[in-house]
């Protein structure tokens, strides 16, 4: 497969995955179709940012900001549903944590309307047009051009993480909230070059997946401690706020000595400069 070739399919598989995830949406609306809708719009940004990258275009641009203004409005249903699901598995062992579950279920509902409205509000036809303006650009691109700067792309963005995961202050969650949001980028660019890279281990997709879940444990567990923090603000006076945030710091400090285990794996995902051989060439 070329690259011309592995570009067009990989924008046609995400942009018939996105569509199919919508409709989806749309006719069983449910918190499993918006995270698959979530997923599938995350992976077609994701390839946005590649070309954007490779071909320097404001159109790549503008049709990327109206895909993140659609992640963005889901992104506080998709923690409430993160915080409730966890919770029920743990809430016959943690009653204490039932208030705090009331108030989030009760959160979810709006929040639940509020992305029903935005699901069915998405037009189509726009961004239909400029995908099709994507298509035809990599269709006219010269080959030469696509061969040079694709695995550039995938270096840079590899580089940033780098850059992020050394600046990781294990005191400051948040520098390890900036590495992952790095890190999910360049897992998405990766799983679009992996078709033509040679010797890919078969399981080194799901371990960069295993590494950025890892990571999200940690964000999840903040999340939960922010939630905490607001509804102590409109709890009842007969609310014990401790056991509920000794349950999520005890669950962040688990999940923070978990990456700390397995942290420094990052150095096997990529090569560390665009002269050195990929991890699995290493291991040939």
């Amino acid at each position: 497969m070329n690259i011309q070739t592995l570009l067009l399919d990989s924008l046609n598989t995400r942009w018939g995955k996105y569509k199919a995830e919508l409709k989806i949406c749309r006719q069983e609306f449910s918190e499993e179709a918006v995270h698959d809708f979530r997923v599938a719009a995350r992976r077609l940004l994701a390839f946005l940012d590649l070309l954007r990258m490779m071909f320097q275009d404001q159109g790549i641009k503008k049709t990327r900001r109206v895909l993140k203004d659609q992640l963005d409005a889901l992104d506080e249903l998709r923690n409430t549903q993160v915080l409730l699901a966890d919770m029920s598995e743990v809430i016959h062992e943690t009653p204490a944590l039932q208030p705090f579950q009331e108030y989030l279920q009760h959160k979810e509902k709006k929040l639940l309307r509020a992305a029903r409205k935005e699901i069915r509000s998405l037009k189509l036809a726009s961004l239909a047009k400029r995908i099709r303006k994507l298509d035809q650009m990599i269709q006219a691109a010269k080959k030469t051009d696509l061969s040079t700067s694709l695995f550039s792309v995938v270096d840079e963005a590899y580089a940033v993480v780098n850059q992020r995961y050394a600046l990781i202050d294990l005191g400051q969650p948040a520098t390890i909230h900036r590495v992952r949001l790095a890190f999910k980028k360049f897992r998405y660019m990766l799983e679009v070059v992996s078709p033509i890279l040679q010797d890919l281990p078969s399981d080194h997709l799901k371990k960069l997946h295993d590494y950025q879940s890892a990571m999200g444990d940690i964000q999840d567990a903040e999340v939960a401690l922010q939630e905490l923090a607001n509804f102590d603000q409109h709890a009842p006076a007969s609310y014990d706020p401790e056991p509920a945030h000794s349950y999520y710091k005890e669950r962040h400090a688990i999940a923070l000595a978990g990456y700390i285990e397995d942290k420094g794996e990052i150095i096997t995902f990529w090569r560390t400069a665009r002269d050195q051989p990929f991890p699995q060439e290493k291991r040939t």
